[in-house]
């Protein structure tokens, strides 16, 4: 990444100079924090009684200093129902119901450095009036009305009801957005606006399309927003019924895309993004999947936002939680040089890490999944190699009963269920990074079919437990503390460690589709049993180094019971080999194939100990 595209047009002005040691901003705000709620309008009338709803923003702001300040915010729909991080802290209230414990470390650590810290209560959540919609145009206006109010551009008042007009004439106007999951969902939803005065976002494991959270290339999850709505307003809000009804007639379970999915899609609006990005994700999330991050940093990429990645090997963890230290002081730095525009270098350092190994971190000056070459290789009757073979075929039979731990547990056993084709073991490394896709012309013996494929790296390793309870950490009984104690609102958090695995194969990359889409994800179409069809459907992003010695595999099947409904008559399903490929995001493309060895001769298939299987996902979809 130049590092011209991190220069920020109305950057915010320098932070006074007793305020900086060494290139940081420095604790120097000591006193008791100013705490107060600012209730503003959306312009919108969710819950329909005729008055403009109000969105609570609970602020801990420095005290005793007229030099105005930037924030840091965060907007969310748990701080009641959910809690926020590892420890599931709540939002707390004193006796005058001021703000009193606010989750996460922002305001211990931010606020004496010269930062307001912003909690919002997503519309229909918490104290703020209104209707949740699961990222659509409520979620998103309730968030953006307090940045306008930040700029003089929105009305706040001082009462949830009545009250008097506050304004926030101690803020520069300048907002950081930052949150994990639907939090920095919001801050990704938000940005797409163009909204003047949002500088950065640090979306971790966000959402980018709302419908690739609950469906995938026509076919179910097997959950709706409904259920996240009535979760984050405490079991429903009788004036939120038509909201809801909304979302259940806008999100069919055929999986096609509708006008709602369209509304709750932020890839399209990119271009309009003026905030700098730091994006953090897990390429083990089964919950938010890796495709979000990456179609969301393609279009930012396309348009040369200013940007930043972490990639762990955990799955839905916040970075706090899998590298605490760094991740303190590299946020600190880059709100630091956004927000109050300390020349800190940190826009030369490498924009990319990613963790190889357990607590093992490779950085480089920009993700190379921005050069990666779409490689296409062909599955044949003798393997998975960089040519086609003319009159292939293979079958598989839907049993909607296994999934793909099933199917890629026995590779050297034929599956009724499901077809595997692989690599010979690899003379070198290859490495896959960004967005590959499968293209299969597929003839089914039913008027309905789903398929499932993934990529397999069959081989011995050592990687974070991610499937596991903690989804790669574990959390132990001592504490570290960020930041100012107060009462109320402790600074110090349970410490974390690396949990890890012996494993003979790992999934790199998944995507799921239903054939009866192949014409379009907007309206499926019934399929003549014994036509061939042809479709093209994506494989979740992967930055993945498949070792020299291993084995890289592809299976298609059918239904993946991990992850997807079934159809209503799963059968049999012929695949055209020769009209049947994966297209690959490979660093180097074809010549890195062709010296990693794919197609050498020995071609035996993977072994796999039955001790060294990975466990089943203990992962819990549709949550924070």
């Amino acid at each position: 990444m130049p590092c011209a595209a991190l220069v920020l047009a109305g950057a915010a002005p320098v932070a006074a100079a007793e305020q900086v040691r060494d290139g940081r901003s420095q604790p120097v705000f000591a006193a008791e924090p100013v705490r107060e709620t600012v209730w503003v309008e959306t312009g919108l009338d969710g819950d329909g009684d005729g008055v403009v709803d109000r969105v609570a923003a609970d602020i801990a702001r420095p005290a005793g200093t007229d030099q105005p300040v930037p924030v840091i915010m965060d907007a969310s729909p748990y701080y009641s129902c959910c809690g926020r991080g590892n420890e599931n802290e709540f939002k707390t209230y004193d006796d005058q119901g001021r703000p009193l414990g606010f989750p996460l470390f922002y305001d211990n650590y931010f606020v004496p450095r010269g930062y307001a810290t912003v909690l919002v209560d997503l519309s229909g959540t918490n104290r703020s009036e209104g209707c949740v919609d699961v990222g659509g145009p409520s979620d998103i206006t309730s968030a953006k009305a307090v940045i306008d109010w930040l700029n003089g551009r929105a009305t706040g008042f001082d009462a949830a009801t009545g009250g008097n007009p506050v304004g926030a004439g101690w803020s520069t106007g300048d907002v950081g957005m930052i949150g994990k999951s639907y939090d920095g969902t919001i801050a990704n939803g938000v940005a797409a606006t163009g909204v003047e005065g949002l500088r950065t976002i640090v979306p971790i494991g966000a959402i980018s399309s709302w419908y690739d959270y609950y469906r995938s290339d026509g076919v179910s999850f097997g959950f709706d927003p409904v259920g996240l709505a009535q979760n984050v307003e405490e079991g429903g809000r009788p004036d939120c019924r038509q909201v809801k009804q909304e979302l259940v007639t806008g999100a069919p379970a055929n999986g096609d895309v509708t006008p709602l999915w369209t509304e709750r899609d932020y890839v399209p609006n990119a271009d309009r993004v003026t905030a700098s990005v730091f994006a953090v994700h897990g390429l083990g999330d089964l919950n938010v999947k890796t495709v979000h991050f990456g179609q969301w940093w393609d279009a930012l990429a396309a348009k040369d936002v200013p940007r930043k990645l972490w990639l762990s090997q955990t799955g839905h963890v916040d970075p706090f939680d899998f590298r605490r230290a760094e991740w303190v002081d590299t946020l600190h730095r880059w709100f630091d040089h956004f927000l109050l525009g300390i020349d800190n270098g940190i826009t030369e350092e490498p924009a990319a890490s990613i963790e190889r190994a357990p607590d093992t971190w490779a950085d480089e000056p920009g993700w190379s999944g921005e050069q990666a070459q779409a490689t296409t290789l062909h599955p044949r009757e003798d393997g998975l190699g960089t040519e086609p073979a003319p009159g292939g075929t293979a079958s598989f039979t839907d049993d909607p009963s296994l999934d793909e731990y099933d199917w890629a547990a026995r590779p050297d056993q034929q599956s009724p269920a499901r077809t595997l084709f692989s690599t010979a073991p690899l003379g070198g490394d290859l490495r896959l990074a960004g967005t590959g896709s499968v293209t299969v012309t597929a003839v089914p013996s039913t008027p309905t079919a789903h398929l499932s494929a993934m990529l397999v790296d069959y081989g011995p390793a050592t990687t974070r437990d991610y499937l596991g309870q903690g989804e790669g950490i574990r959390t132990l009984q001592t504490e570290s503390c960020w930041g100012e104690s107060r009462p109320g609102d402790d600074a110090c958090y349970k410490d974390t460690e690396a949990t890890t695995t012996e494993v003979d194969f790992e999934i790199i990359a998944r995507g799921w589709a239903d054939l009866a889409n192949h014409e379009s994800l907007s309206a499926e179409r019934p399929l003549e049993p014994g036509k061939p069809y042809t479709m093209t459907f994506r494989l979740a992003t992967t930055d993945h180094v498949v070792p020299a010695g291993h084995q890289l595999a592809l299976i298609i099947g059918g239904t993946d019971g991990a992850f997807i409904v079934a159809p209503r008559q799963p059968g049999q399903i012929g695949l055209d080999l020769a009209q049947t490929s994966v297209t690959l995001p490979v660093v180097g493309g074809l010549p890195a194939v062709t010296s990693a060895g794919v197609d050498a001769a020995e071609n035996r298939s993977p072994q796999v100990r039955p001790d060294r299987v990975p466990a089943r996902p203990d992962v819990q979809l549709n949550r924070d």
